[in-house]
């Protein structure tokens, strides 16, 4: 129901039922400092719908929409074409509709679909099994550090300095809560990864090393050196993947040594959707499955011999003891990974590494073209769809610049590190295959004008 069509005797009769005088009273709990006194300044006290559709439609259209300009924004959130079938197979009510799967032997197309997704994503981060999703990449980068810590016994985790910020975040905010000790440094406007510097860091109370592939500033690194450095100290290695398009043309972590690939699927089928809800992906060593969050499906057959699907690990507090839990991660996030599922089943193995071939010639043309304007230094020696411009000047100052101009031109590192002033003239540019020649050109041409 759209709105709640009580009469006030209506409302009298159910505050006298819970013995409360007026619907204020309901809200004695909240300090009166923090409560609202009169009205909001600057709105209304009412409208009708008409004119709040008509405001809030005259506020969206001083928004610049990522459809309307060259897009060159990235750093965890990507601009993919994402197929019509996709949105259209995933509003059919049966899917539209469905929720957790309490009950399997009624929900058993909802846990095939989750079957699926899981055996793609294994396949896709190299690892022996996938969970069947968790919120977004950030939780579940989180995960994978309280995953290792139980595997290990160890609280310290090292977080490389190319993790994305907003990951970083996210793990010192649960660490408060469990006492991880987390190692991370800002990065530095540097070619380089910190391969050697994570290497040099391990020792005996290190639960875990953790790095992104292709990292913030669009770097890529043989990880194979690191997971070897990792496990020869009784540590695991921890992979984070933000751009699972990358996969179709480089090498999965998993088949690197890494022993958790976490990562976020929103470029596969989701959409940016104004930065969420997204999907996080969840795979490790068969070895490790039991200490894995969230809930695994699996393939069995009934009484009858028919092929058939089950929650095989439900390892969260919901379904067991709180004490014995891995997580209290509460769902999956199952209309998304059915989007990422679909997508990938229409993209194939073959589709998959077009689309990578795809993304990382036109960031080949784009980082040739922008390395040639006056005051743009590419600083990446290796990247997929995603690299580092070193600019003359502040970069959060040319973003907004080029906003106004009509071309988003990237994400600065300004933005992401405020409290690394010395990498702030960096910015990321992101390229995928919906960024055209044209749109190339008019970001070298916005630069020019705007480092002259």
């Amino acid at each position: 129901m759209r709105y709640l069509p009580l009469t006030d005797t209506d409302r009298q009769e159910m505050l006298s039922v819970i013995g409360a005088e007026t619907i204020d009273d309901l809200f004695i709990d909240v300090p009166a400092e923090a409560r609202l006194s009169g009205t909001i300044a600057g709105l209304p006290d009412h409208a009708s719908e008409l004119a709040v559709e008509r405001h809030m439609g005259a506020l969206a259209r001083k928004n610049l929409s990522a459809g309307e300009a060259p897009f060159f924004l990235g750093a965890g959130a990507y601009k993919h074409h994402v197929p019509a079938s996709v949105d259209h197979l995933i509003q059919r009510g049966e899917f539209l509709t469905a929720y957790t799967p309490y009950q399997p032997e009624i929900a058993q197309g909802t846990l095939q679909v989750l079957f699926e997704f899981q055996t793609q994503v294994a396949r896709l981060l190299g690892c022996d099994v996938a969970n069947a999703s968790m919120y977004d990449g950030s939780t579940a980068c989180w995960e994978a550090i309280g995953m290792a810590r139980r595997i290990t016994r160890r609280g310290k985790a090292l977080l490389s300095s190319g993790l994305h910020p907003h990951y970083v975040s996210v793990a010192q905010t649960m660490a408060k809560f469990t006492g991880d000790a987390l190692v991370h440094h800002a990065p530095t406007l540097d070619a380089a990864t910190d391969i050697d510097a994570l290497i040099a860091g391990i020792d005996e109370d290190t639960s875990c090393v953790v790095v992104q592939y292709p990292d913030i500033l669009g770097r890529i690194a043989d990880l194979t050196p690191l997971a070897d450095a990792a496990h020869a100290a009784g540590a695991l290695l921890v992979a984070v993947v933000t751009e699972p398009v990358a996969l179709g043309a480089i090498k999965a972590p998993g088949h690197m040594g890494a022993d958790i690939v976490v990562g976020e699927g929103q470029s596969i089928g989701v959409g940016l959707q104004f930065g969420g809800p997204y999907l996080g992906l969840f795979a490790c060593k068969q070895k490790y499955v039991r200490q894995m969050p969230g809930r695994l499906c699996g393939e069995t057959v009934d009484a009858a011999g028919k092929r058939g699907f089950v929650l095989t690990l439900s390892t969260r507090e919901q379904h067991i003891r709180r004490e014995k839990a891995t997580s209290n991660i509460c769902t999956n996030s199952g209309l998304c990974a059915l989007a990422f599922s679909i997508h990938m089943t229409l993209l194939g193995e073959k589709g998959l590494r077009e689309l990578a071939t795809l993304n990382h010639a036109m960031a080949c043309q784009a980082a040739d073209r922008l390395a040639k304007v006056p005051g743009v230094t590419l600083l990446n020696d290796s990247f997929f769809n995603e690299f580092t411009l070193v600019l003359s000047k502040d970069a959060r100052e040319v973003v907004r610049n080029l906003a106004d101009r009509g071309v988003l031109a990237g994400v600065s590192l300004g933005r992401l590190f405020p409290d690394a002033s010395q990498i702030g003239h960096g910015l990321v540019v992101a390229v995928t295959e919906t960024v055209t020649p044209e749109d190339i050109e008019a970001l070298a041409a916005a630069l020019e004008e705007e480092l002259a």
